[in-house]
């Protein structure tokens, strides 16, 4: 199947909205980012050194695991076991503004299960969603901010990323179901 994205394009995406972040909030100051379990946490992490590059501060970046938090948890795969790892949040998330970060939006369902999840640690003034694809089919009335690449799918396909961090290299492909 196509890799629609590779690692050049994105790190220039990652770039873009990394700018249309500095941009739309006037600077960083309230600004911290919290990577959805699994690969939402290295692209928040890149997006951080980014930011940081630009304005030249540093933002306070964390971990949110959802698994507890998910409407499917006895339905797919998850079973009755589900593996639980750590929300990782060192910082208050109160009076900020939150950019949750997400590899793909699909359903909306993660994105649901997210924001239930990060509530629970407190008020933040605004949250903003930060996703890498978005690939359509939304089951929920959710709609990121920041978009690094439509990619209009059937529901035949799936879209995987995959990160260096994660799977040795970086690159977005459409597959077949």
């Amino acid at each position: 199947m196509p890799v629609v994205m590779d690692a050049v394009r994105i790190a220039q995406t990652l770039t873009r909205i990394a700018h249309e972040i500095v941009e739309r909030n006037r600077g960083i100051e309230e600004l911290a980012l919290v990577g959805i379990r699994t690969r939402g946490v290295p692209i928040a992490k890149r997006l951080a050194a980014a930011i940081g590059e630009i304005d030249g501060h540093e933002i306070p970046t964390g971990i949110l695991d959802i698994t507890l938090y998910r409407d499917d948890l006895m339905r797919h795969a998850v079973g009755p076991q589900p593996l639980v790892r750590r929300t990782e949040i060192p910082f208050s998330i109160d009076d900020k503004r939150i950019l949750l970060v997400d590899d793909v939006l699909y359903t909306g369902r993660t994105i649901r299960a997210a924001l239930d999840a990060l509530i629970d640690f407190g008020r933040p003034k605004a949250i903003q969603l930060v996703v890498l694809v978005d690939r359509g089919h939304r089951e929920l009335p959710i709609k990121a901010d920041y978009v690094g690449k439509n990619l209009p799918t059937s529901l035949s396909q799936s879209v995987q990323v995959r990160l260096s961090e994660i799977d040795g290299r970086d690159e977005v492909e459409i597959q077949e179901s």
